[in-house]
């Protein structure tokens, strides 16, 4: 086979754009994050209440809050098994929560709070390291598939590739492979390069800041109200290093050559939601409760842009793009009890589902200025990249069990433990044939699997006069199955199959976080 060295090709814009399936779930899902003391149960105070952290879960639970008061709360965030990659770090620094909660009004067993908190939702700060042998399949070869089964380019009067959106499907790597490495003018041919083996860096970073604003209050001394409106704002970035050792021929024989992708993307952008919730004490006398929450979808507008650089070690030259688009994540809803015994025992329990089949991609497809000279824009589900998501994503459970011990009114000992079900289907994989732009535009063809996470909790708590000092640590693992680009089998030439196996990879995250917080 020929070898030819790499230059790379860019693309043009389209004025409408959305995004992959894959991508888009690193911004829809969030992390247990918040106060110590939240954290440190498990995040199970859907229910008791009495902690800021409830603001953005259910924000009934601020109206159980009879004293006003100010916080903030930061730590370290460590991975497991992960060396340092480009610019990720396996610890960093976090910065996760600061609020207050104004109670002014109170007239006999009725109150009203307000109250406003940010919180980091999602930390991003995660490695992914891979490797494996291919065994004769390559990323190339995909490109080369398409193009045999008439989903890549035609080739025109002048012989070369050429685009056309409205009948192609492709994305930038395609691009790049097919008019650099796949298709030889001299034969007006397509062809292929075998892979012995593949490398994977690629490092994450980067935040989803969630600011609430909330109102809530006693309807009496059983029934508890909350209302919050929140704004995330996002913060994306990931930098990857995927390298193949190919396996090319000339007149002197075979041999091989390394080829490496360098793909480097950030989403940023802002979104909305609301999330109304209520806590209920029905028996008199009696520490339980009961308590029912439900949070719209966040409604995104975001903004990615990417570059895309192949190099066989001697050519690089960069191409990027960029596009706005718009993510609806699908609605959640919770159920939770509670159950405090004396002064000295609290048990939290929640229930959540977030069906994440239902996530909507959305192309922009209209925008303009108003007589006013503010920007509005109109958009449109895209309708096959979301029939992916359906067949690759599902529902999702989430179970938060906690309990907080005080044996003196000054100190708190706290235990929790998460269980979140998998998001992804076993057989789900990034379909980068789909005739819509978030194939179009995509950079890279990797894609996890993740399986079910599983967090560990524990906390301490000390209050000297009206100030309280709190400390947990979270344990949080979660396995999955890397595959460097989806499997294609060939019913024609079985010899053209692109076969690769999956790799056990996991992300074991340690954080550990310190409150500080004064009532009044």
């Amino acid at each position: 086979m020929k070898k030819i060295f790499i230059a790379i090709a860019a693309m043009t814009a389209l004025p409408s754009m959305a995004q992959e399936t894959y991508e888009n779930m690193k911004v829809a899902v969030e992390d247990l994050n918040g106060t110590a003391r939240y954290v440190g149960m498990g995040g199970a105070l859907e229910a008791l209440g009495a902690d800021i952290s409830t603001i953005s879960t259910n924000p009934a639970g601020i109206a159980l809050m009879r004293r006003s008061t100010v916080g903030l709360s930061f730590g370290l965030v460590s991975q497991e098994d992960a060396k340092d990659f480009s610019t990720g770090n396996k610890t960093n620094m976090s910065f996760d929560q600061a609020g207050f909660v104004w109670s002014g009004f109170d007239r006999d067993d009725a109150w009203l709070n307000f109250s406003f908190n940010y919180h980091k939702s999602r930390n991003f700060d995660f490695i992914l390291s891979a490797a494996d042998r291919l065994n004769g399949a390559s990323q190339n070869k995909l490109t080369y598939a398409k193009a045999k089964n008439g989903l890549l380019y035609e080739v025109g009067n002048s012989g070369r590739p050429y685009f056309d959106r409205s009948y192609v499907s492709c994305n930038q790597l395609d691009d790049i492979y097919a008019r650099n490495l796949n298709y030889d003018t001299d034969l007006n041919t397509w062809f292929y390069n075998d892979a012995q083996d593949y490398t994977l860096g690629r490092s994450h970073t980067g935040y989803i800041g969630e600011y609430d604003l909330n109102l809530s209050g006693a309807v009496s001394s059983k029934v508890f109200l909350g209302l919050t409106v929140g704004i995330h704002d996002v913060h994306y970035k990931h930098y990857g290093e995927y390298q193949e050792t190919l396996l090319a021929s000339d007149e002197a024989g075979q041999y091989t050559f390394p080829l490496m992708v360098q793909d480097d993307r950030t989403i940023k952008g802002t979104g909305y939601d609301v999330k109304a919730g209520i806590i209920v004490r029905p028996i008199d006398d009696s520490g339980f409760r009961f308590g029912a929450y439900v949070h719209t979808p966040t409604w995104y507008s975001l903004t990615t842009r990417n570059s895309t650089v192949m190099t066989d070690g001697r050519t690089t030259v960069p191409a990027g793009e960029g596009y706005d688009f718009k993510l609806y994540t699908p609605w959640r809803f919770g159920l939770s009890l509670g159950h405090t015994i004396g002064t000295m025992l609290a048990l939290g329990a929640t229930y959540e589902y977030t069906d994440y089949g239902s996530l909507d991609t959305r192309y922009i497809t209209d925008s303009y200025y108003d007589w006013y000279g503010d920007y509005h824009d109109r958009s449109s589900s895209d309708d096959i990249m979301n029939r992916h998501t359906e067949q690759t994503l599902k529902g999702v459970s989430t179970l938060k069990l906690g309990a907080e011990l005080k044996p003196s009114p000054e100190m708190a000992f706290r235990l929790g433990y998460n269980y979140v079900s998998p998001a992804y289907s076993k057989d789900g994989f990034k379909n980068g044939s789909l005739a819509t732009d978030g194939s179009y535009y995509s950079t890279a063809t990797d894609y996890t699997n993740w399986d079910a996470t599983h967090r560990i909790t524990c906390g301490f708590g000390y209050t000297i006069d009206n100030v309280n000092l709190s400390l947990a640590y979270q344990y949080q693992t979660t396995k999955g199955d890397f595959y460097p680009f989806m499997n294609y089998v060939d019913n024609d030439t079985p010899d053209d199959d692109n076969l690769c196996d999956a790799v056990k990879v996991n992300n074991k995250r340690h954080q550990l976080i310190f409150s500080l917080a004064y009532s009044f």
